[in-house]
């Protein structure tokens, strides 16, 4: 429902009708629409996660088929999850900055997310021998800002943007 109606237009009573629940049962396990969404946008987090560990952990050093690997696996991630997902999260951003108590709201769980993220990061940089040339948290802070934008532009530009933001993220690690 958030994909096909937007995050703001979807309500709990389409999400429990799509989902063959009631709304009661819905408000039994989130507290908020908001709590909702972070829910649901921490499985995709959690789908990406697994399959970037799955190729950094295959990984003994960073070179052009790295690249073109973890390219590969993002851009066939992006197709599955489609750019609805994507521009969903552009307009929850939105939403989150128009409205500051819902943002209030949903800082730990987002929180949470980018210290996660960074230590997936550091472990990754640790597991090729690098050395991160800023905090991890900045990194994930910037990787989370980027990487709907990348799945956009990438598919509204018909232009393959995934390659070489990776070699831009590249360049905040000093590789042996």
């Amino acid at each position: 429902m958030f994909a096909e109606k937007g995050f703001t237009q979807a309500t709990l009573d389409d999400i429990a009708h799509a989902a063959g629940f009631t709304k009661g049962a819905i408000y039994k396990h989130f507290g908020t629409k908001e709590d909702l969404f972070l829910a649901v946008s921490d499985r995709h987090w959690r789908r990406y996660f697994d399959n970037f560990a799955e190729v950094v952990s295959a990984v003994t050093e960073v070179g052009a088929r790295e690249l073109d690997e973890v390219a590969r696996r993002w851009r066939e991630l992006s197709r599955d999850r489609g750019a609805e997902h994507a521009a969903l999260g552009h307009e929850f951003t939105l939403y989150l900055l128009r409205n500051p108590e819902a943002r209030e709201r949903v800082e730990s769980k987002r929180s949470e997310v980018v210290e996660e993220l960074a230590r997936f990061i550091v472990e990754g940089v640790d597991h090729v021998g690098g050395t991160l040339l800023i905090p991890p948290s900045t990194f994930a802070h910037v990787l989370i800002a980027t990487s709907d934008s990348v799945v956009l532009g990438s598919q509204l530009d018909d232009v393959d943007l995934y390659r070489p933001i990776l070699e831009m993220y590249l360049s905040v690690i000093k590789l042996p």
